[in-house]
């Protein structure tokens, strides 16, 4: 195994002639796919890995400088995927990796067939013409709170960013994952995701992405995938689900696996 490889803590599982590579959101791991990963293994050669600074990984090879801008991680990806030799692959990306596929794709659009964005946003702050969701005074207050005692902070946001049952094992799976990072390296990079702004290079993004989104999302709402679909330079389509969170494949599998394995077999038609 690869250096970057072992630091991602990377696992390849089936045997299938394609590759997907699937890549998590903040405060969570390459867990959160468990319940996609069985339905793809025959049909597949699937990639999982984990983000650097996620529990699972070594915080000391964690970078403030690097992992300040969205770019580190992009570049990551790249580095896995040439370790690995991929040279073309299904996409799949959670929450802030999807706009780390999508810088990733605009310098090797050859390495992507396409991208499926899940919980997707390019800007979390509101802005003029522009509804991500929070208000600049509310993520400092988020801020504050995860700084002032982080695991008090991983109780009351696990369940608000998962949405449904308090006591559901969605809440505690999410819970444990945001748990299990170093709390100054969790609001970095809560710091680096929610103040980035990566609407500029939507544009630039000719790789076809199907965007999936839950009605009903803490981090995302809904006009946001609406204006992905509006923004990005490539081909796009929008599918709003039933499913209620920002972690659906984790919170609401029967609904969203089904979507997922749809878009990832089915290539938008004209």
């Amino acid at each position: 195994m690869g250096i970057v490889e072992e630091a991602h803590n990377v696992k390849v599982l089936g045997s299938g002639d394609r590759v997907i590579v699937l890549a998590h959101g903040f405060g969570t791991d390459q867990s959160v796919w468990k319940h996609l990963v069985p339905h793809l293994v025959e049909e597949f050669r699937v990639v999982l890995y984990d983000n650097m600074g996620a529990g699972t990984t070594n915080p000391e090879y964690f970078d403030f400088n690097r992992y300040a801008t969205l770019e580190g991680y992009s570049y990551d990806l790249l580095a896995i995927l040439e370790e690995l030799q991929v040279d073309s692959c299904i996409l799949v990306v959670h929450s802030v990796s999807a706009m780390v596929g999508a810088l990733a794709s605009i310098s090797r659009p050859d390495l992507f067939s396409k991208i499926i964005m899940l919980s997707a946003s390019p800007r979390y702050l509101n802005d003029v013409d522009y509804y991500g969701g929070f208000e600049q005074e509310e993520l400092d207050q988020l801020f504050e709170a995860m700084g002032a005692n982080y695991k008090a902070w991983c109780s009351g946001f696990a369940p608000l960013a998962v949405g449904g049952d308090l006591e559901s094992v969605a809440v505690q799976e999410f819970s444990r994952t945001l748990f299990n990072m170093r709390p100054d390296i969790a609001l970095s990079v809560a710091q680096t995701i929610f103040q980035s702004d990566m609407r500029r290079i939507l544009t630039l993004v000719t790789v076809p992405c199907h965007i999936l989104q839950s009605i009903k999302d803490l981090a995302v709402p809904v006009v946001v995938s609406e204006y992905l679909h509006q923004n990005l330079g490539g081909e796009s389509i929008v599918e709003v689900m039933s499913s209620d969170g920002h972690l659906p494949q984790l919170s609401s599998p029967d609904i969203v696996i089904p979507v997922l394995l749809r878009h990832i077999r089915n290539d938008i038609t004209a």
